[in-house]
């Protein structure tokens, strides 16, 4: 059975392209709203269930917030993927900062990975927020990432990295 959002009341939350943009626990600058931080957000239930949603081929959507989590299980899959091949913790984090780089794209923009899954945006504005947003929760969610992906002395956590092999809902990560 998929793990699915516990986000699921959307009331008072804004919607860019039939994306919920959620509160983080972040120092980061962005559209997202701040959000208590004793209390588990978007980001540390992406990750707490992404070794478990990442064997499914299939994931029914049962609120808008479970599109971001399948969103957030995609690009931590591609993170993974990219610290493969890092041997220390300062290799690892030079990975992120290029993946945090590359330009975000947007629905109906090519390099969505999920076209269906968000609605086209209805202006520029929308879109930009949306892009925003999502450089803003893959930035946080890349930083907590290496605290998973490495161990305190900078070495790799293999029962981390060996999920970068997995493809998630049978999307080919190149």
């Amino acid at each position: 059975m998929v793990y699915h959002s516990s986000f699921v009341d959307d009331n008072g939350i804004t919607k860019a392209c039939g994306c919920p943009l959620l509160p983080l626990k972040t120092h980061i600058k962005g559209p997202a709203p701040a959000f208590d931080q004793d209390k588990a957000d978007i980001v540390d239930e992406a990750i707490t269930f992404f070794r478990a949603n990442v064997f499914f081929k299939n994931f029914h959507v049962k609120s808008p917030a479970d599109k971001l989590l399948i969103y957030l299980t995609s690009y931590i899959n591609i993170a993974l993927k990219r610290l493969e091949g890092c041997r220390t913790l300062a290799v690892g984090t030079k990975a992120i900062i290029n993946l945090g780089l590359e330009k975000v794209p947007v629905p109906g923009e090519p390099g969505f990975p999920f076209p269906g899954l968000f609605t086209l945006p209805q202006s520029q504005e929308e879109a930009e927020l949306l892009r925003n947003y999502l450089k803003q929760i893959r930035e946080e969610t890349s930083g907590r990432l290496l605290n998973c992906a490495y161990r305190a002395n900078g070495t790799p956590n293999k029962w981390w990295l060996a999920f970068a092999k997995r493809k998630f809902m049978n999307i080919v990560i190149l």
